[in-house]
């Protein structure tokens, strides 16, 4: 941020950055509930200025994950999100992973950290209010006791009859683990099945291509007992750590007879910057643009129906950067920024311990990206795969709400913005009616702005003299 902007900032003003007639003067956020299902499995800072006034988490979306990915070097550790609703006893996960892990690489993580990492990255509403013109300063499971009930032998003869093997197992925290490997799909299928996880039928094609592969594959349950020990009443989100060159999040599984399309969210967390897909299109989604104000009550809809034309003009075939902005500092902040401790948490490993985001030199070394992707069979065919760019470019998806100045001052200037205010409603009737697809005539309806005031300006020669 310049100097100019800075001080534009600290006295309330927009600055150069913005239109002269803005100021911003109060923050607030209104309580917004929304229902949620889980799907299992360096540039110049840009000063904003805006006051925060709400954000459109992840909850607004149906049949939403979320994954956290912290990648250096060849180095990678994976935080998985388990939101499950409904009967622990039918929960289980499978991911392709890279190499068998050790209970060592296995962690049960806080989901309240995910939680602000999604809260911080948000995409958001801001708002301005416009500043007197006559006044302007400046010019611009079930536990794994199933197991059990055939002896241990005649498990071993079944696993190598169906070409699995077992590589390792483990308790972490509420979850039985399992690593396993397999010669053929329809053996891991038969196997998977008959051990209790319910995975989606059809699934041997995807399981065979990662087989191929030569992936193992990160199973996990719910151990009822242990979940009862530790009192948890939600299941806490899984992490896993490994080494390896290939940067990717397997998505395929989660297509197999999805009764829908998909709803993923991906939080990344690296040393150099920005991450973009390599085998999809990367798109930002349009920013910076105003709204009505009567959108500050629908902002959820207002975002989900924005989402969903970007997903159509890029024929369901793009994924959506959100969010990309070094850790250390954000304009406007939809939550604070993550402290080490809770960036370490995230597997953020080069993070000098006790770091603090903004308290010292160590978080300038997190970037943050979050990209979105809505995802079916038929338009992502492949898995995800990632790099890491140079590109620190501040980017957030960031919608304004700008007030008018409603005060009764008689100037030149003050006409003149009045005069104005008709071009602008429309414009941001024009801009919201694009962004989303709602009806353009519902929507001058709803802001109720009327039809262009007549000038009603006196001449020069009737303000000479007043009765």
């Amino acid at each position: 941020m310049s100097r100019q902007d800075y001080e534009a900032c600290e006295n309330g003003w927009a600055g150069s950055r913005q239109d002269p007639h803005m100021l911003n003067i109060r923050l607030y956020v209104p309580a917004v509930l929304f229902l949620v299902t889980l799907l299992l499995w360096n540039g110049n800072a840009s000063a904003f200025c805006g006051f925060y006034v709400a954000k459109a988490d992840s909850k607004l979306f149906n049949k939403a994950s979320e994954v956290a990915i912290a990648r250096a070097e060849d180095k990678t550790v994976i935080t998985m999100a388990n939101d499950f609703k409904g009967d622990v006893k039918e929960f289980a996960l499978v991911v392709p992973v890279p190499t068998v892990l050790e209970k060592a690489q296995i962690h049960v993580g806080d989901a309240a950290v995910l939680k602000h990492l999604a809260d911080y990255s948000a995409p958001r509403l801001v708002e301005y209010f416009d500043a007197n013109p006559c006044r302007l300063l400046y010019p611009e499971s079930r536990s794994m006791d199933m197991m059990g009930k055939a002896s241990p032998s005649l498990q071993r003869e079944r696993e190598k009859a169906l070409g699995v093997t077992v590589e390792a197992q483990y308790t972490v925290g509420e979850y039985d683990i399992l690593i396993l490997s397999a010669h053929e799909s329809a053996g891991l299928e038969t196997w998977l099945t008959e051990n209790g996880y319910r995975i989606p039928k059809g699934a041997s094609s995807v399981l065979h291509s990662y087989i191929k592969q030569n992936l193992k594959f990160f199973v996990a349950k719910v151990n009822l007992g242990e979940q009862a020990k530790l009192g948890l009443t939600h299941l806490r989100p899984l992490q896993i750590a490994f080494e390896s060159p290939r940067f990717m999040l397997p998505i395929r599984l989660g297509t197999v007879n999805a009764d829908g399309p998909q709803e993923l969210f991906v939080y990344f967390l690296t040393r150099q910057g920005r991450v973009e897909t390599t085998n999809y299109r990367t798109v930002r989604l349009p920013e910076a643009q105003e709204i009505p104000l009567y959108v500050k009550d629908r902002f959820g809809d207002f975002y989900r129906d924005l989402f969903g034309q970007q997903v159509k003009r890029e024929q369901h075939r793009g994924v959506f950067l959100e969010y990309a902005w070094d850790m250390t500092w954000c304009d406007p902040c939809a939550a604070d920024p993550l402290s080490g401790e809770e960036l370490r948490s995230l597997g953020v490993f080069w993070l000098e311990p006790h770091g603090r985001p903004g308290r010292g030199p160590q978080a300038q070394n997190v970037f943050l990206t979050r990209l979105h992707v809505r995802y079916d069979e038929a338009h992502f065919p492949e898995d995800l795969l990632f790099q890491e760019t140079s590109d620190r470019a501040n980017f957030q998806a960031r919608y304004i709400l700008r007030h008018p100045w409603t005060g009764q001052d008689d100037c030149t200037a003050a006409a003149a913005y009045r005069e104005q205010l008709y071009g602008r409603y429309e414009q941001q009737a024009q801009t919201l009616a694009t962004l989303t697809g709602w009806n353009i005539s519902e929507i001058r309806k709803a802001m109720n702005f009327g039809a262009r005031p007549t000038t009603d300006e006196k001449k020069w020669y009737q303000r000479l003299w007043t009765n």
